[in-house]
Formats: structure tokens, sequence, C-alpha cells
């Protein structure tokens, strides 16, 4: 993982040089929805859609997984598979950073179809960058999406996808977004006790009176 970790150095450090700066912003000044960002991933109803509910996550964050694990599943099906509302992802890289930043990139190299399913193992399987090495781990996760290990190496190591990954993080920045995992209908950010983001009666809440507007 040395040369991985040295390839995203760089952002490690700017990411720990903005750290204190963005926990002195005020969450309740955020604005993280209704605004447009290049790279966004998205599930549901079609762009445009009068609900569109925006989570800020990364990989190797734990209360990320927690979620996926927990809420995920229902959420999915009670408002994504039936297009209620635009599910928008929006990646925002915690530490580790560097093995952040390349599951995000492997996660795109796999290709749009794909995406998803990626970023959901790299959740359900965050333990093995423990067990293992996160460059073992995020390998694994890569063959199994159908990519080589040539093709792994060059996904972690494109200088243009690491460019527009920067982009993401600093779009994320401007909004205010703080920590992981944030969620927001719409313009509202939506918070649940317990750390593992917004719950599913917390987020119904807000989407079913969004929705009844």
């Amino acid at each position: 993982m040395a040369n991985l970790e040295s390839r995203f150095a760089r952002m490690s450090r700017r990411a720990a040089i903005t750290g204190a700066a963005l926990a002195a912003m005020a969450l309740a000044s955020c604005n993280g929805g209704k605004t447009a960002a290049e790279g966004d991933m998205a599930m549901g109803a079609a762009e445009g859609a009068k609900v569109t509910v925006y989570e800020y996550a990364s990989v190797t964050c734990p209360h990320c997984a927690l979620w996926q694990k927990n809420t995920w599943p229902a959420f999915k099906a009670k408002y994504v598979d039936t297009n209620k509302v635009r599910y928008v992802f929006r990646e925002l890289p915690t530490p580790p950073v560097d093995a952040a930043t390349a599951g995000f990139l492997v996660a795109r190299c796999a290709g749009p179809d794909k995406y998803f399913d990626v970023v959901h193992q790299l959740m359900a399987t965050q333990q093995e960058m423990i067990t293992s090495t996160p460059r073992e781990w995020l390998l694994r996760t890569a063959q199994a999406a159908g990519l080589s290990e040539d093709q792994f190496n060059k996904c972690v190591t494109d200088k243009d996808a690491v460019a527009a990954m920067e982009k993401r993080v600093q779009f994320a920045r401007r909004q205010g977004v703080t920590g992981t995992p944030a969620f927001y209908v719409n313009d509202v950010q939506v918070v649940s006790p317990g750390g593992e983001g917004a719950s599913l009666p917390d987020l119904s809440a807000a989407i079913d009176a969004a929705l009844a507007k």
C-alpha cells in the first residue's frame, strides 16, 4: 500500500490542513441539496424530481457502512425503486483518505452500471482493509467488478481522475459538509441521534412533507 499512499499523500495533507477550519463551520448554514455537482451518481427518479435526497459518504467511514447495512435496503425499496425521489450519492473521502479515494476511483472505473455495487461492496467489507491491507482489499473488489490488476493500477493512478475527485471534495466543502454520512432532503439536512446519519423514520418525515408540498 506504500505506493498507493504516496500517490494520495498530497490529498491527505490537504484534508488534514482544512479539517480544523471545516469543523468550525456551522452545519445549520449548509446548503447540501438542490445544487447540481459534476460527477454526481444517482438512482431513482429523473433529474429535476420534486424531491432529491443527497448522501455525502465515504467507503472508509464506519457510520456510512452501518447506514448502508441497516437503513439503505428499506429506504431504497420505499423511495428509490418506486421513483418517488431522486437519490444522489456524493463522494467525500474520510481517513484513510488515500484508500477511500482509490475506492471511489475503482467504482468509477468499473462503470456507471457497477458503480453502486462497488461502493456498497467496499462498505460491506471495510474490515478487510484492516485484516489484510488496503491495496489487497481494493484489488479484490476491483477484480470482482471485472477489472484486471493492470486496469486497477492504472485506475488508481489516473491523474485526471484524481483531479476530478479533488473537485468533488472541494464542492462538498463549499456546501459546508463537515462529516459523513450527511443527508439532505432538497435543502434541508436530516440528522438523527446515534451517529449513523439519518434514520428511515426521520428521512420519511422530511421526504413525505416535501412530496406533499
